[in-house]
């Protein structure tokens, strides 16, 4: 007995041991992650001999759209003539952003800096530029005070060692040659040395490792060489398991990733380097709210820019970049060192809290009257549109933990505007306020008419259809709704002008697919979206797998165009989906949406990874 509880205290002891091991480790972790924790934008960028001819970084050739002879004649054009890398950090410090990341190698093998490993190609060694054009950059970068990232190919489709060339051809089988192969290793380490030594960079963004296993690439052996240089290095998903945040790419999260650091890469339009004729480019407003969006979501955004063979960037570019920097200047107490915003459930919108947690960011993407948060446990002590001090927001808090903000003396920005909520403590929220529910007669005898719509989409976006058996008829003709003296006719006169929007249908989308209110018809195939007020930009809607079928405007019949990005072709991924309204089509009340699609409503709800193919 004394033996076992001896063994026992033991064991206990080892347990504990192992537990308060874990939990430094996290906390060294979560203090070595706070700087990228907090930056919320950083600016990566695509440079390359691939520039020159304006083709796909390294898959042109891989792909064996060009051949490899022909991909590399591009150092022969790689001039960086023009090139000013203090201007760009001077852009990308202007847009807000917080580090960069530069692509030191691609998958193509060609070094930006002087590198001295065995058969390196260098631009310095090798093209037209006969200069280093990393270092620079790179002093400019710390000179700035801004982090620095830097990007590392695994993969080398060009060098003699490496075992795969191109998608239909090898040059050997590791368990035939394993010596060339240890010689592989030895170079992509002693250009990890090289970088390392030279530029002690803040943090490494790897890329390629789907090639080989963790064990092939020594990748424990690797992450060990990079901590000898710096303890507190960062390091991206892409080394098989060793690294310190998720790195979803292209694709927007619909649903946040499980890891509490994480970061979305993503092109302004479909191309990473430059490409002159892709002139697919996103809007500003498109970018902002994207940044929005993640940043609600408790994420990085990555943006990409891919300069001209000269040095140059492009003039689109260039124009993101500023008005982002315009948007970030504006709003960065509500940008910077914050987390992930309150559940979807509570507020229909994107959101996020400030580390104090006292301070509830709202992101509205609309100019409109009023929105509503629900089961709001304790009153605000105060709410202001940050960047404006003439703005005045007037809130109402009632016995439900309802919170309702007017916002008809706001002057609204032109992308995003943020409303802040300021608390004595941090907020508690309850999350079965949806039991919660208003009549239709109480509904209908309300003055605020805006506030009356809100209520019937808000309920039938849970669920609680509040007019199918009220009274409603399918075209909002002939209606049997009970009126009294007190109804208000603008409410009804809307109601039957969408008819069609609420006569039986149902529950709407969950969480991350659109930041407002939705619903869907009885056989699913047509979804409903509540557009409130003016909307800054296109609608957007992500994760969405039906092909649309047509899109209009609910109650007059205006058909709507839409656009698609970020669809990779040989992915099933969707891409997101952006739906123009023109202001002459938007109802004063609430316009609504139907998005018609080709078969039952389909939901992309899965984790976006990285993307390990490039067609």
């Amino acid at each position: 007995m004394k033996s076992s509880l001896i063994k026992a205290v033991f064991l206990g002891l080892i347990l504990s041991a192992h537990s308060i091991d874990a939990q430094v480790q996290t906390v060294d972790n979560s203090k070595k992650m706070e700087w990228f924790s907090n930056a919320k934008l950083g600016i990566f960028i695509h440079w390359g001999i691939y520039s020159v001819n304006g083709i796909s970084e390294s898959w042109s050739f891989f792909n064996n759209y060009i051949n490899h002879e022909n991909y590399m004649k591009q150092l022969n054009g790689f001039s960086a003539s023009k090139y000013q890398p203090e201007q760009w950090v001077n852009l990308i410090k202007e847009s807000g952003a917080k580090y960069a990341i530069i692509t030191t190698k691609h998958h193509d093998g060609v070094s930006l800096w002087n590198s001295g490993a065995e058969k390196a190609t260098t631009i310095p060694q090798n093209s037209l530029a006969k200069k280093d054009v990393l270092s620079p950059f790179v002093s400019a970068l710390k000179k700035s005070g801004l982090k620095t990232g830097l990007y590392f190919s695994l993969p080398d489709w060009s060098h003699p060692y490496y075992d795969i060339n191109t998608r239909t051809k090898k040059r050997y089988e590791l368990k035939n040659d394993p010596k060339r192969w240890q010689n592989f290793i030895s170079y992509y380490q002693g250009q990890l040395n090289e970088l390392s030594t030279l530029y002690l960079p803040d943090l490494l963004w790897f890329d390629g490792d789907w090639e080989h296993t963790s064990e092939e690439w020594e990748a424990a052996q690797t992450l060990d060489l990079l901590k000898k240089y710096n303890s507190n290095i960062i390091i991206n998903s892409r080394l098989n398991h060793h690294g310190d945040y998720d790195t979803p790419e292209q694709g927007i999260p619909v649903i946040p990733p499980q890891n509490p650091y994480w970061e979305l890469c993503y092109t302004m339009n479909d191309s990473w380097g430059y490409q002159p004729f892709d002139k697919n480019y996103k809007t500003s407003n498109m970018i902002v709210r994207t940044l929005a969006d993640v940043i609600s979501m408790g994420g990085n955004l990555l943006l990409d820019i891919g300069p001209r063979s000269d040095g140059t960037i492009p003039e689109e570019q260039i124009e993101i970049l500023k008005n982002l920097g315009r948007w970030t200047s504006k709003n960065q107490h509500a940008i910077y060192e914050t987390t992930r915003g309150i559940p979807f459930e509570n507020y229909k919108g994107k959101s996020s809290l400030s580390t104090s947690k006292k301070s509830l960011f709202l992101y509205l993407e609309e100019a409109k009257n009023l929105t509503k948060i629900y089961g709001v446990l304790t009153k605000p002590l105060s709410v202001k549109i940050i960047g404006d001090l003439s703005a005045v927001v007037t809130m109402d808090y009632n016995a439900e933990k309802t919170l309702t903000l007017n916002f008809s003396k706001v002057k609204f920005d032109k992308d995003v505007t943020v409303a802040e909520l300021t608390f004595e403590t941090p907020p508690a929220f309850l999350n079965d306020f949806k039991k919660e529910k208003h009549s239709l007669p109480e509904i209908l005898e309300n003055k605020n008419t805006q506030e009356a719509v809100y209520d019937i989409a808000n309920a039938l976006n849970y669920d609680q259809n509040l007019v199918t058996h009220e009274g409603l008829t399918q075209d909002g003709l002939d209606m049997k709704i009970k009126k009294t003296s007190k109804t208000n006719p603008e409410t009804i006169e809307w109601i039957s002008k969408h008819a069609e929007a609420l006569f039986e249908t149902g529950k709407g989308l969950p969480a991350g697919h659109y930041p407002g209110m939705s619903a869907l018809s009885k056989d699913r195939q047509t979804l409903y979206l509540f557009v409130e007020g003016v909307p800054t930009g296109s609608i957007a809607l992500k994760g969405i797998k039906n092909e649309i079928a047509r899109i209009r405007v609910v109650g007059e019949g205006t058909i709507l165009p839409h656009t698609i990005y970020n669809k990779l072709y040989w992915s099933d991924r969707p891409g997101i989906i952006y739906i123009d309204v023109p202001k002459e089509k938007l109802d004063k009340q609430m316009t609504v949406i139907a998005v018609l699609l080709n078969k039952p409503l389909e939901l992309y709800r899965e984790n976006v990874g990285a993307i390990e193919n490039n067609l």
